[in-house]
Protein backbone atom coordinates (compact mmCIF):
# COMPACT_ATOMS: atom_id res chain seq x y z
CA UNK A 1 0.00 0.00 0.00
CA UNK A 2 1.42 3.39 -0.95
CA UNK A 3 1.81 6.24 1.48
CA UNK A 4 -1.05 8.07 -0.19
CA UNK A 5 -3.09 4.87 0.12
CA UNK A 6 -2.47 4.93 3.87
CA UNK A 7 -3.81 8.45 3.97
CA UNK A 8 -7.00 7.29 2.28
CA UNK A 9 -7.31 4.36 4.69
CA UNK A 10 -7.13 6.70 7.66
CA UNK A 11 -9.70 8.97 6.02
CA UNK A 12 -12.19 6.11 5.63
CA UNK A 13 -11.75 5.38 9.32
CA UNK A 14 -12.55 9.00 10.14
CA UNK A 15 -15.69 8.89 7.98
CA UNK A 16 -16.90 5.62 9.51
CA UNK A 17 -16.26 6.82 13.07
CA UNK A 18 -18.01 10.10 12.36
CA UNK A 19 -21.00 8.22 10.92
CA UNK A 20 -21.07 6.02 14.00
CA UNK A 21 -21.06 9.07 16.26
CA UNK A 22 -23.95 10.58 14.28
CA UNK A 23 -26.01 7.39 14.67
CA UNK A 24 -25.28 7.18 18.40
CA UNK A 25 -26.30 10.81 18.75
CA UNK A 26 -29.56 10.07 16.93
CA UNK A 27 -30.28 7.18 19.28
CA UNK A 28 -29.57 9.21 22.41
CA UNK A 29 -31.66 12.12 21.15
CA UNK A 30 -34.63 9.78 20.61
CA UNK A 31 -34.25 7.70 23.75
CA UNK A 32 -37.64 8.91 24.95
CA UNK A 33 -39.39 9.04 21.58
CA UNK A 34 -42.35 6.67 21.41
CA UNK A 35 -42.09 4.21 18.54
CA UNK A 36 -38.44 4.93 17.82
CA UNK A 37 -36.31 1.92 16.96
CA UNK A 38 -32.61 2.10 17.77
CA UNK A 39 -30.13 2.10 14.89
CA UNK A 40 -26.62 0.87 14.31
CA UNK A 41 -24.10 1.81 11.64
CA UNK A 42 -22.95 -1.22 9.67
CA UNK A 43 -19.47 -1.31 8.21
CA UNK A 44 -17.26 -3.63 6.22
CA UNK A 45 -13.57 -3.69 5.46
CA UNK A 46 -12.35 -2.62 2.03
CA UNK A 47 -10.48 -5.36 0.23
CA UNK A 48 -6.79 -4.99 -0.52
CA UNK A 49 -5.77 -4.34 -4.08
CA UNK A 50 -3.99 -7.34 -5.50
CA UNK A 51 -0.95 -6.43 -7.59
CA UNK A 52 0.83 -9.06 -9.65
CA UNK A 53 3.96 -8.21 -11.54
CA UNK A 54 7.62 -7.30 -11.45
CA UNK A 55 7.17 -4.33 -9.19
CA UNK A 56 4.50 -5.85 -6.99
CA UNK A 57 5.06 -5.35 -3.29
CA UNK A 58 3.37 -8.64 -2.48
CA UNK A 59 0.53 -9.10 -0.03
CA UNK A 60 -0.79 -5.80 1.29
CA UNK A 61 -3.25 -4.59 3.90
CA UNK A 62 -6.80 -3.61 3.08
CA UNK A 63 -7.81 -0.14 2.05
CA UNK A 64 -9.82 0.86 5.11
CA UNK A 65 -13.48 0.67 6.02
CA UNK A 66 -16.71 1.48 4.23
CA UNK A 67 -20.10 2.31 5.74
CA UNK A 68 -22.53 -0.15 4.19
CA UNK A 69 -25.68 1.17 5.85
CA UNK A 70 -27.56 2.15 8.97
CA UNK A 71 -29.46 -0.85 10.34
CA UNK A 72 -32.79 -0.50 12.09
CA UNK A 73 -32.68 -2.98 14.96
CA UNK A 74 -36.31 -3.99 14.90
CA UNK A 75 -37.75 -7.50 14.78
CA UNK A 76 -40.43 -8.40 12.26
CA UNK A 77 -41.63 -11.31 14.41
CA UNK A 78 -41.88 -9.18 17.56
CA UNK A 79 -43.69 -6.45 15.63
CA UNK A 80 -46.17 -9.06 14.34
CA UNK A 81 -46.76 -10.29 17.89
CA UNK A 82 -47.46 -6.74 19.04
CA UNK A 83 -50.00 -6.25 16.26
CA UNK A 84 -51.75 -9.56 16.90
CA UNK A 85 -51.93 -9.06 20.66
CA UNK A 86 -53.10 -5.46 20.21
CA UNK A 87 -55.98 -6.70 18.07
CA UNK A 88 -57.06 -9.23 20.70
CA UNK A 89 -56.69 -6.71 23.53
CA UNK A 90 -58.66 -4.08 21.63
CA UNK A 91 -61.54 -6.47 20.94
CA UNK A 92 -61.78 -7.60 24.56
CA UNK A 93 -61.36 -4.11 26.04
CA UNK A 94 -64.25 -2.65 24.05
CA UNK A 95 -66.62 -5.41 25.10
CA UNK A 96 -65.51 -5.35 28.74
CA UNK A 97 -65.87 -1.57 29.01
CA UNK A 98 -69.29 -1.61 27.40
CA UNK A 99 -70.74 -4.34 29.62
CA UNK A 100 -69.17 -2.70 32.67
CA UNK A 101 -70.99 0.54 31.84
CA UNK A 102 -74.31 -1.29 31.44
CA UNK A 103 -73.80 -3.17 34.69
CA UNK A 104 -72.90 0.02 36.56
CA UNK A 105 -76.14 1.64 35.35
CA UNK A 106 -78.20 -0.98 37.22
CA UNK A 107 -76.80 0.23 40.57
CA UNK A 108 -76.89 -3.36 41.80
CA UNK A 109 -76.40 -4.23 44.53
CA UNK A 110 -77.37 -1.02 46.29
CA UNK A 111 -80.14 1.01 47.82
CA UNK A 112 -80.83 2.77 44.52
CA UNK A 113 -81.11 -0.38 42.44
CA UNK A 114 -84.28 -1.97 41.11
CA UNK A 115 -84.05 -4.79 43.67
CA UNK A 116 -84.46 -2.29 46.51
CA UNK A 117 -87.32 -0.55 44.70
CA UNK A 118 -89.11 -3.87 44.15
CA UNK A 119 -88.72 -4.70 47.85
CA UNK A 120 -90.41 -1.41 48.74
CA UNK A 121 -93.12 -2.16 46.18
CA UNK A 122 -93.96 -5.54 47.76
CA UNK A 123 -93.79 -4.09 51.28
CA UNK A 124 -96.24 -1.40 50.18
CA UNK A 125 -98.75 -4.03 49.14
CA UNK A 126 -98.45 -5.62 52.57
CA UNK A 127 -99.20 -2.26 54.15
CA UNK A 128 -102.27 -1.95 51.93
CA UNK A 129 -103.49 -5.39 53.03
CA UNK A 130 -103.08 -4.38 56.68
CA UNK A 131 -104.90 -1.07 56.21
CA UNK A 132 -107.16 -1.77 53.28
CA UNK A 133 -109.20 1.23 52.23
CA UNK A 134 -106.74 3.79 53.62
CA UNK A 135 -105.56 6.31 51.08
CA UNK A 136 -101.99 6.66 52.42
CA UNK A 137 -100.70 3.10 51.85
CA UNK A 138 -102.56 2.90 48.55
CA UNK A 139 -100.89 6.11 47.40
CA UNK A 140 -97.48 4.76 48.44
CA UNK A 141 -98.02 1.58 46.41
CA UNK A 142 -98.88 3.61 43.31
CA UNK A 143 -95.79 5.75 43.83
CA UNK A 144 -93.59 2.68 44.21
CA UNK A 145 -95.18 1.08 41.13
CA UNK A 146 -94.33 4.13 39.04
CA UNK A 147 -90.81 4.06 40.48
CA UNK A 148 -90.42 0.42 39.42
CA UNK A 149 -91.67 1.18 35.89
CA UNK A 150 -89.40 4.24 35.66
CA UNK A 151 -86.35 2.36 36.86
CA UNK A 152 -86.85 -0.43 34.34
CA UNK A 153 -87.12 2.16 31.60
CA UNK A 154 -83.99 3.91 32.94
CA UNK A 155 -82.00 0.68 32.83
CA UNK A 156 -83.17 0.07 29.29
CA UNK A 157 -82.24 3.61 28.29
CA UNK A 158 -78.75 3.08 29.68
CA UNK A 159 -78.35 0.14 27.28
CA UNK A 160 -79.74 2.20 24.38
CA UNK A 161 -77.33 5.03 25.21
CA UNK A 162 -74.39 2.63 25.29
CA UNK A 163 -75.50 1.19 21.95
CA UNK A 164 -75.57 4.68 20.42
CA UNK A 165 -72.15 5.42 21.89
CA UNK A 166 -70.67 2.28 20.35
CA UNK A 167 -72.31 3.12 17.02
CA UNK A 168 -70.60 6.51 17.05
CA UNK A 169 -67.34 4.80 17.96
CA UNK A 170 -67.64 2.61 14.86
CA UNK A 171 -67.81 5.73 12.68
CA UNK A 172 -64.81 7.25 14.46
CA UNK A 173 -62.75 4.06 14.21
CA UNK A 174 -63.54 3.62 10.52
CA UNK A 175 -62.36 7.19 9.88
CA UNK A 176 -59.18 6.50 11.87
CA UNK A 177 -58.50 3.32 9.89
CA UNK A 178 -58.98 5.14 6.59
CA UNK A 179 -56.64 7.97 7.64
CA UNK A 180 -53.98 5.51 8.80
CA UNK A 181 -54.25 3.48 5.60
CA UNK A 182 -53.77 6.60 3.49
CA UNK A 183 -50.66 7.53 5.48
CA UNK A 184 -49.23 4.01 5.19
CA UNK A 185 -49.68 4.15 1.41
CA UNK A 186 -47.89 7.51 1.31
CA UNK A 187 -45.04 6.20 3.45
CA UNK A 188 -44.78 3.13 1.23
CA UNK A 189 -44.09 5.40 -1.71
CA UNK A 190 -41.46 7.41 0.16
CA UNK A 191 -39.75 4.32 1.54
CA UNK A 192 -39.62 2.62 -1.84
CA UNK A 193 -37.99 5.67 -3.45
CA UNK A 194 -35.55 6.13 -0.57
CA UNK A 195 -34.48 2.48 -0.54
CA UNK A 196 -34.08 2.44 -4.32
CA UNK A 197 -31.82 5.48 -4.08
CA UNK A 198 -29.67 3.78 -1.44
CA UNK A 199 -30.76 6.06 1.40
CA UNK A 200 -31.86 5.31 4.94
CA UNK A 201 -35.61 5.14 5.55
CA UNK A 202 -35.44 4.08 9.20
CA UNK A 203 -37.47 6.99 10.58
CA UNK A 204 -40.09 6.45 7.89
CA UNK A 205 -40.21 2.76 8.83
CA UNK A 206 -40.85 3.71 12.47
CA UNK A 207 -43.77 5.91 11.47
CA UNK A 208 -45.21 3.20 9.25
CA UNK A 209 -44.83 0.56 11.97
CA UNK A 210 -46.81 2.73 14.41
CA UNK A 211 -49.58 3.20 11.84
CA UNK A 212 -49.82 -0.49 10.98
CA UNK A 213 -50.02 -1.30 14.68
CA UNK A 214 -52.91 1.16 14.96
CA UNK A 215 -54.69 -0.49 12.04
CA UNK A 216 -54.16 -3.93 13.58
CA UNK A 217 -55.47 -2.77 16.97
CA UNK A 218 -58.60 -1.44 15.28
CA UNK A 219 -59.29 -4.11 12.68
CA UNK A 220 -57.02 -7.10 13.33
CA UNK A 221 -55.27 -6.31 10.04
CA UNK A 222 -52.34 -8.45 8.90
CA UNK A 223 -49.14 -6.88 7.53
CA UNK A 224 -47.08 -8.44 4.76
CA UNK A 225 -43.65 -7.00 3.88
CA UNK A 226 -42.70 -6.74 0.22
CA UNK A 227 -39.30 -6.98 -1.45
CA UNK A 228 -39.30 -3.31 -2.52
CA UNK A 229 -39.58 -2.09 1.07
CA UNK A 230 -43.34 -1.52 1.02
CA UNK A 231 -45.92 -3.38 3.07
CA UNK A 232 -49.39 -4.63 2.25
CA UNK A 233 -52.09 -4.50 4.91
CA UNK A 234 -54.92 -7.02 4.68
CA UNK A 235 -58.25 -6.76 6.50
CA UNK A 236 -60.37 -9.87 6.35
CA UNK A 237 -58.18 -11.23 3.58
CA UNK A 238 -58.66 -8.16 1.36
CA UNK A 239 -56.00 -5.52 0.77
CA UNK A 240 -56.57 -2.28 2.66
CA UNK A 241 -53.15 -1.04 1.55
CA UNK A 242 -51.14 -2.31 -1.41
CA UNK A 243 -48.06 -0.38 -2.42
CA UNK A 244 -48.97 3.28 -2.67
CA UNK A 245 -52.70 2.55 -3.01
CA UNK A 246 -55.16 2.52 -0.10
CA UNK A 247 -58.78 1.39 -0.02
CA UNK A 248 -61.33 2.86 2.38
CA UNK A 249 -64.04 1.48 4.64
CA UNK A 250 -67.51 2.81 5.41
CA UNK A 251 -69.84 2.07 8.34
CA UNK A 252 -73.43 1.40 7.29
CA UNK A 253 -76.58 0.39 9.16
CA UNK A 254 -79.01 1.77 11.74
CA UNK A 255 -78.00 4.55 14.11
CA UNK A 256 -80.24 3.50 16.99
CA UNK A 257 -80.87 0.19 18.72
CA UNK A 258 -84.47 0.12 17.51
CA UNK A 259 -83.52 0.77 13.89
CA UNK A 260 -83.86 -1.84 11.19
CA UNK A 261 -80.95 -3.68 9.66
CA UNK A 262 -77.53 -4.60 10.98
CA UNK A 263 -74.55 -2.35 11.56
CA UNK A 264 -71.62 -3.44 9.40
CA UNK A 265 -68.48 -2.13 7.77
CA UNK A 266 -68.25 -2.27 3.99
CA UNK A 267 -65.65 -1.37 1.39
CA UNK A 268 -66.45 2.08 0.04
CA UNK A 269 -65.85 0.92 -3.52
CA UNK A 270 -68.59 -1.71 -3.09
CA UNK A 271 -71.31 0.67 -1.94
CA UNK A 272 -74.29 0.48 -4.26
CA UNK A 273 -73.30 -2.98 -5.43
CA UNK A 274 -76.19 -5.30 -4.64
CA UNK A 275 -73.90 -8.32 -4.44
CA UNK A 276 -71.41 -6.66 -2.08
CA UNK A 277 -70.86 -8.15 1.35
CA UNK A 278 -69.63 -6.66 4.60
CA UNK A 279 -65.90 -6.30 5.11
CA UNK A 280 -64.70 -9.11 7.33
CA UNK A 281 -63.21 -7.40 10.39
CA UNK A 282 -61.09 -10.11 12.01
CA UNK A 283 -60.49 -8.48 15.38
CA UNK A 284 -59.56 -5.31 17.14
CA UNK A 285 -61.66 -2.57 18.66
CA UNK A 286 -63.83 -2.22 15.58
CA UNK A 287 -64.77 -5.90 15.65
CA UNK A 288 -65.50 -5.59 19.38
CA UNK A 289 -67.88 -2.69 18.79
CA UNK A 290 -69.61 -4.44 15.89
CA UNK A 291 -70.10 -7.56 18.02
CA UNK A 292 -71.91 -5.44 20.61
CA UNK A 293 -74.18 -3.90 17.98
CA UNK A 294 -75.39 -7.21 16.57
CA UNK A 295 -79.05 -8.26 16.74
CA UNK A 296 -80.47 -9.96 19.79
CA UNK A 297 -80.29 -13.74 20.05
CA UNK A 298 -83.24 -14.88 22.15
CA UNK A 299 -83.79 -18.09 24.04
CA UNK A 300 -87.11 -19.96 24.35
CA UNK A 301 -88.30 -17.51 27.03
CA UNK A 302 -87.58 -14.44 24.93
CA UNK A 303 -84.48 -13.52 26.93
CA UNK A 304 -81.24 -12.49 25.27
CA UNK A 305 -78.26 -14.81 25.43
CA UNK A 306 -76.08 -11.93 26.58
CA UNK A 307 -73.51 -11.51 23.82
CA UNK A 308 -74.82 -8.17 22.47
CA UNK A 309 -76.30 -4.99 23.90
CA UNK A 310 -79.55 -5.89 22.14
CA UNK A 311 -79.56 -9.12 24.18
CA UNK A 312 -79.48 -7.11 27.40
CA UNK A 313 -82.26 -4.85 26.15
CA UNK A 314 -84.35 -7.88 25.16
CA UNK A 315 -83.84 -9.35 28.63
CA UNK A 316 -85.08 -6.11 30.20
CA UNK A 317 -88.13 -6.20 27.93
CA UNK A 318 -88.79 -9.81 28.88
CA UNK A 319 -88.49 -9.00 32.57
CA UNK A 320 -90.85 -6.02 32.31
CA UNK A 321 -93.42 -8.12 30.45
CA UNK A 322 -93.22 -10.96 32.98
CA UNK A 323 -93.45 -8.55 35.91
CA UNK A 324 -96.61 -6.98 34.51
CA UNK A 325 -98.12 -10.37 33.61
CA UNK A 326 -97.54 -11.85 37.06
CA UNK A 327 -98.76 -8.82 38.98
CA UNK A 328 -101.83 -8.59 36.75
CA UNK A 329 -102.55 -12.31 37.22
CA UNK A 330 -102.76 -11.79 40.99
CA UNK A 331 -104.35 -8.34 40.93
CA UNK A 332 -107.02 -9.36 38.44
CA UNK A 333 -107.37 -13.17 38.90
CA UNK A 334 -110.59 -13.53 36.94
CA UNK A 335 -109.90 -10.99 34.19
CA UNK A 336 -112.98 -9.21 35.39
CA UNK A 337 -113.92 -5.59 34.95
CA UNK A 338 -111.44 -4.60 37.65
CA UNK A 339 -108.76 -4.29 34.93
CA UNK A 340 -105.03 -4.86 35.14
CA UNK A 341 -102.59 -3.11 37.42
CA UNK A 342 -99.88 -2.70 34.78
CA UNK A 343 -100.56 -1.91 31.14
CA UNK A 344 -97.93 -3.33 28.77
CA UNK A 345 -97.22 -1.60 25.44
CA UNK A 346 -97.57 -3.74 22.34
CA UNK A 347 -93.79 -3.69 21.79
CA UNK A 348 -90.85 -2.74 23.94
CA UNK A 349 -92.17 -3.10 27.46
CA UNK A 350 -88.95 -1.74 28.95
CA UNK A 351 -88.26 0.77 26.17
CA UNK A 352 -91.69 2.41 26.21
CA UNK A 353 -92.29 1.79 29.90
CA UNK A 354 -95.01 0.07 31.88
CA UNK A 355 -98.09 2.13 32.69
CA UNK A 356 -99.77 1.92 36.10
CA UNK A 357 -103.50 1.68 35.35
CA UNK A 358 -104.96 2.92 38.68
CA UNK A 359 -104.10 6.58 38.82
CA UNK A 360 -105.39 7.38 42.32
CA UNK A 361 -105.67 5.69 45.69
CA UNK A 362 -109.47 5.71 45.28
CA UNK A 363 -109.21 3.88 41.94
CA UNK A 364 -106.88 1.30 43.45
CA UNK A 365 -109.19 0.72 46.41
CA UNK A 366 -112.18 0.28 44.11
CA UNK A 367 -110.28 -2.27 42.02
CA UNK A 368 -109.22 -4.21 45.11
CA UNK A 369 -112.79 -4.28 46.36
CA UNK A 370 -114.11 -5.53 43.04
CA UNK A 371 -111.51 -8.30 42.94
CA UNK A 372 -111.87 -9.28 46.59
CA UNK A 373 -113.66 -12.33 47.89
CA UNK A 374 -117.35 -11.82 47.23
CA UNK A 375 -116.66 -8.23 46.27
CA UNK A 376 -115.54 -7.43 49.81
CA UNK A 377 -112.63 -5.12 50.60
CA UNK A 378 -110.77 -7.70 52.65
CA UNK A 379 -107.18 -7.08 51.62
CA UNK A 380 -106.73 -10.56 50.17
CA UNK A 381 -105.65 -9.31 46.76
CA UNK A 382 -103.09 -6.89 48.23
CA UNK A 383 -101.71 -9.65 50.43
CA UNK A 384 -101.48 -12.00 47.43
CA UNK A 385 -99.52 -9.41 45.44
CA UNK A 386 -97.19 -8.98 48.40
CA UNK A 387 -96.66 -12.74 48.56
CA UNK A 388 -95.83 -12.74 44.86
CA UNK A 389 -92.76 -10.69 45.66
CA UNK A 390 -91.76 -13.22 48.30
CA UNK A 391 -92.12 -16.08 45.83
CA UNK A 392 -95.18 -17.48 47.64
CA UNK A 393 -97.86 -16.67 45.09
CA UNK A 394 -100.90 -18.93 45.15
CA UNK A 395 -102.04 -17.92 41.66
CA UNK A 396 -101.02 -19.95 38.65
CA UNK A 397 -99.60 -18.78 35.35
CA UNK A 398 -102.55 -19.00 32.94
CA UNK A 399 -100.21 -19.89 30.08
CA UNK A 400 -98.33 -22.75 31.77
CA UNK A 401 -100.49 -23.69 34.74
CA UNK A 402 -97.40 -23.42 36.95
CA UNK A 403 -97.03 -21.18 40.03
CA UNK A 404 -96.08 -17.62 39.14
CA UNK A 405 -92.42 -16.76 39.57
CA UNK A 406 -91.28 -13.96 41.83
CA UNK A 407 -90.36 -10.84 39.83
CA UNK A 408 -87.70 -10.09 42.43
CA UNK A 409 -86.12 -13.48 41.77
CA UNK A 410 -86.43 -12.89 38.02
CA UNK A 411 -84.62 -9.57 38.34
CA UNK A 412 -81.97 -11.18 40.49
CA UNK A 413 -81.38 -13.69 37.70
CA UNK A 414 -81.13 -10.86 35.17
CA UNK A 415 -78.54 -9.05 37.30
CA UNK A 416 -76.63 -12.25 37.93
CA UNK A 417 -76.54 -13.07 34.23
CA UNK A 418 -75.30 -9.57 33.40
CA UNK A 419 -72.68 -9.78 36.16
CA UNK A 420 -71.43 -13.15 34.91
CA UNK A 421 -71.14 -11.82 31.35
CA UNK A 422 -69.36 -8.68 32.52
CA UNK A 423 -66.98 -10.68 34.71
CA UNK A 424 -66.14 -13.01 31.84
CA UNK A 425 -65.49 -10.05 29.53
CA UNK A 426 -63.30 -8.36 32.15
CA UNK A 427 -61.28 -11.53 32.70
CA UNK A 428 -60.81 -11.95 28.96
CA UNK A 429 -59.75 -8.30 28.64
CA UNK A 430 -57.29 -8.70 31.53
CA UNK A 431 -55.67 -11.76 29.95
CA UNK A 432 -55.52 -10.13 26.53
CA UNK A 433 -54.02 -6.98 28.03
CA UNK A 434 -51.40 -9.04 29.85
CA UNK A 435 -50.45 -10.74 26.60
CA UNK A 436 -50.32 -7.41 24.78
CA UNK A 437 -48.19 -5.83 27.50
CA UNK A 438 -45.75 -8.75 27.39
CA UNK A 439 -45.48 -8.44 23.59
CA UNK A 440 -44.80 -4.72 23.83
CA UNK A 441 -42.15 -5.28 26.52
CA UNK A 442 -40.44 -7.88 24.34
CA UNK A 443 -40.50 -5.46 21.43
CA UNK A 444 -39.10 -2.61 23.55
CA UNK A 445 -36.38 -4.76 25.03
CA UNK A 446 -35.18 -5.42 21.50
CA UNK A 447 -35.82 -2.06 19.84
CA UNK A 448 -35.61 0.65 22.52
CA UNK A 449 -32.53 2.73 23.21
CA UNK A 450 -30.25 1.65 26.08
CA UNK A 451 -28.33 4.73 27.20
CA UNK A 452 -25.60 2.67 28.84
CA UNK A 453 -25.01 0.80 25.61
CA UNK A 454 -25.06 4.02 23.61
CA UNK A 455 -22.50 5.61 25.94
CA UNK A 456 -20.17 2.65 25.38
CA UNK A 457 -20.66 3.02 21.62
CA UNK A 458 -20.03 6.74 21.94
CA UNK A 459 -16.68 6.14 23.60
CA UNK A 460 -15.80 3.45 21.08
CA UNK A 461 -16.43 5.69 18.05
CA UNK A 462 -14.74 8.61 19.77
CA UNK A 463 -11.56 6.61 20.27
CA UNK A 464 -11.84 5.21 16.74
CA UNK A 465 -12.07 8.74 15.40
CA UNK A 466 -9.07 9.85 17.44
CA UNK A 467 -7.09 6.81 16.30
CA UNK A 468 -7.90 7.41 12.63
CA UNK A 469 -6.97 11.05 13.02
CA UNK A 470 -3.65 10.05 14.59
CA UNK A 471 -2.90 7.71 11.70
CA UNK A 472 -3.72 10.47 9.24
CA UNK A 473 -1.38 12.85 11.12
CA UNK A 474 1.40 10.28 11.07
CA UNK A 475 1.00 9.69 7.35
CA UNK A 476 0.91 13.42 6.77
CA UNK A 477 4.19 13.84 8.64
CA UNK A 478 5.74 11.06 6.59
CA UNK A 479 4.67 12.71 3.37
CA UNK A 480 6.01 16.03 4.57
CA UNK A 481 9.41 14.43 5.15
CA UNK A 482 9.37 12.73 1.76
CA UNK A 483 8.29 15.79 -0.14
CA UNK A 484 10.11 18.57 1.65
CA UNK A 485 13.18 16.90 3.14
CA UNK A 486 14.31 14.44 0.48
CA UNK A 487 17.68 15.49 -1.05
CA UNK A 488 18.66 17.86 1.73
CA UNK A 489 20.97 15.44 3.52
CA UNK A 490 24.62 16.46 3.31
CA UNK A 491 24.05 20.01 2.19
Amino acid sequence: MSTFGGLNTAYTGLVAARQGLDVVGQNIANAGTEGYTRQRVTTSSVDAVTRVGLFSSGVGAGQGVSVTGIARLGSASLDAQVRASAAAAGFSAVRANSFSAVEAATNEPGTSGLSATLSKFWAGWQDVSNAVGDAAPAGVVLSQANAVAGQIASNYQAVATEWTSQRSSVDSMVSEVNAAATQVAGLNSQIRLTVAAGGSANELLDKRSALTTTIAALTGGVVSEQADGTVSVFVGGNALVSGDQAQSLTAVGPRSMTGTGTVKVAWTKDLGNASSTAAAIDGGELAGALSLLGPATLDANGKGTGSTLADVAATYNSFATTLAKNVNAVFNPTSAATGDFFEVPATGAAALGLTVVPKTATALTAALKAAGTGGALDGSIADAVSQLGAGKATALDPATGLPLTSPSADWSNVVTGLAVTTKAELQGASLANTTSTAAVKAQLSNASVDLDEENVSLLMFQHAYQGAARVMTAVDEMLDVLINKTGLVGR
